[in-house]
């Protein structure tokens, strides 16, 4: 959906406001254009009676001006600018009463004529936004056919080019494209799918494989010394030179896919399906680490459009530019998470965090694992949760190495609502010792625990591999000949439901005479010692003599 144009306060000197030689002049235009439009005249007709009509219920319209001087803000989150979303009156609050009155009962065609039209979609902006290429003024598209834009992908300076060359270019195509056009409609109508290429194709076809044979198969010294200058000077902040790398048929078949898709993406835009504050955050610069996102995470427009992103990894503050991250670790005291260590092995430790007393850290959590979650949804809402942040220490700090939130009061003994571990530390077993630490702490409170549905893909893995684990463990250090699982439950802490999904998936539960039967397979238990053995001594294990941990009061 098309951008709202702001409304100014009362009194605004902006070019927003008008006066009343203008609205005369509204009138004749539009008295004249209404003539050749009437289903729009139609329309606004019964929007200008329901305007009439509140402006009589309303006593003092003056008044409310005074006190309304910022209007509500619309799900785009700019001011509404549309007859049925906010009625307009003049920027100019000096008109008494009377005069409003007169005002709101005139006739339809001078009743329109103090507003301001509605732009069209396609040129409505918000002059807010900036495009993210440096040294850009975020004018001219890369199609030709807008004005302005706000992403790299319509951005000519990224692609080496002007405004003014995009426009010659887009003419040129729109010429290409007519005449193809003009030549499909030549051909027959009934002509067969596979008929032979006529003459001007074939000659085509051979003016195209000449154009390629005769392109350079390499860059010369001067063209590479210039390629590498380009490079070193804008770096990721411009696209490569890519003249004299391919040939030039090529080269511009490569520049009519560029600017289609751009346009896509700019329909897409005026269509309201993607907006300028929607713009996902493709990298972030975290510690030592640059990290690729996964999904989209609702850090604030201004952060968001910049598609990179710098994070502190102490205090997890979010920062715009490597200059003010730089200034930040200078003067940054944080070197570990905030709240209580419960527990420490070796360099690895876990911190408890009230997301009531530490408010702003879980938040910036929140919205930094959003970037790898897809089911996340709590971002701003911490007070509930206690956050259990592990971290892995060196002679810098604690590292964060990943993180669950528990709800203090789950009245479904949830004892996980999120899970992540940072991508730089997947597949490292560290994964699973969040999901064993927090099955130590169900065993501590003595209930049995489940994490919090839905699961995200790679969290139902690790916890499927988990349960299996656990499962086989027993198995094998059991000695009786009668396995209950409540009593399973009960000395690993896991849901039963649980249980018995990791049993139908392993094939070890069985339904023999009117009974569920749990059949100990001992190749599963074999191969799952074996590994044990290969994997030796890991230190990517949760010792609980380790734990220094009493449940919080009131859980």
């Amino acid at each position: 959906m098309p951008r709202r144009r702001p409304r100014h306060m009362a009194g605004s000197g902006s070019d927003g406001t008008e006066d009343s030689d203008s609205s005369a002049e509204r009138e004749q235009t539009n008295s004249s254009e209404s003539d050749g439009n009437m289903p729009k005249r139609q329309r606004l007709t019964r929007a200008s009676t329901r305007l009439s009509q509140s402006s009589q219920d309303t006593p003092d319209l003056k008044r409310v001006a005074d006190h309304d001087e910022s209007p509500p803000l619309t799900p785009t989150g700019n001011a509404p600018s549309s007859e049925s979303e906010l009625d307009i009156s003049s920027p100019n609050a000096s008109h008494d009463e009377s005069q409003a009155k007169d005002q709101a009962n005139r006739d339809s065609d001078k009743d329109l004529s103090h507003r301001p039209k509605r732009r069209r979609c396609h040129e409505t902006y918000n002059f807010n936004m900036k495009c993210p290429t440096p040294g850009c003024n975020s004018l001219g598209h890369l199609t030709g056919k807008h004005e302005r834009h706000f992403a790299v992908s319509g951005c000519p300076l990224y692609h080496n080019l002007s405004a003014d060359e995009c426009k010659v270019k887009a003419i040129s195509r729109e010429k290409q494209e007519e005449e193809v056009k003009g030549q499909e409609e030549s051909n027959s109508r009934h002509a067969t799918r596979h008929q032979t290429p006529t003459s001007k194709q074939i000659r085509y076809k051979e003016q195209v494989a000449e154009i390629r044979k005769g392109r350079n198969s390499g860059l010369q010294k001067d063209q590479k010394e210039k390629h590498t200058e380009h490079r070193q000077t804008h770096g990721n902040t411009r696209e490569p030179l890519l003249e004299n790398i391919t040939s030039d048929y090529d080269l511009e078949l490569f520049r009519k896919a560029q600017a289609r898709a751009s346009e896509d993406l700019e329909k897409l835009r005026i269509q309201g399906q993607i907006t300028e504050g929607s713009n996902m955050i493709k990298t972030i610069l975290f510690g030592r680490y640059e990290l690729d996102t996964w999904y989209h995470s609702p850090y604030p427009e201004e952060y968001a459009r910049l598609g990179r992103l710098y994070v502190c990894e102490f205090c997890l503050k979010y920062m715009k530019s490597q200059t003010i991250l730089r200034r930040h670790m200078a003067k940054c005291v944080w070197k570990h998470p905030p709240g209580d260590e419960v527990y420490r092995k070796g360099a690895i430790s876990v911190f408890e965090v009230d997301g009531k007393k530490n408010k702003i850290y879980c938040q910036n959590l929140c919205l930094l694992a959003k970037l790898f979650l897809d089911h996340k949804t709590l971002y701003y809402d911490v007070e509930p949760f206690l956050f259990y942040v592990m971290t892995e220490a060196d002679n810098t700090g604690c590292h964060l190495v990943g993180y669950f939130s528990k709800e203090k009061n789950s009245f479904l003994n949830y004892n996980v609502s999120c899970i992540l571990t940072m991508p730089q530390y997947m597949r490292q077993g560290f994964g699973k010792m969040l999901i064993d630490f927090s099955y130590l702490l169900s065993k501590v409170e003595e209930k049995v625990g489940s994490p919090e549905r839905p699961l995200s893909d790679l969290g139902l893995i690790s916890y499927r591999s988990y349960w299996k684990e656990v499962l086989l463990r027993y198995m094998y250090n059991f000695q009786g000949k009668e396995i209950s699982i409540k009593e399973i439950s009960q000395e690993t802490a896991v849901n039963p439901v649980d249980i018995v999904s990791t049993l139908q998936s392993l094939q070890m539960l069985k339904y023999w005479k009117g009974k569920h039967l749990v059949l100990k397979r001992q190749d599963l238990i074999d191969e799952w010692k074996a590994k044990e053995i290969k994997r030796g001594n890991s230190n990517k294990t949760i010792d609980p003599s380790s734990l220094k941990w009493t449940p919080p009061k009131g859980t």
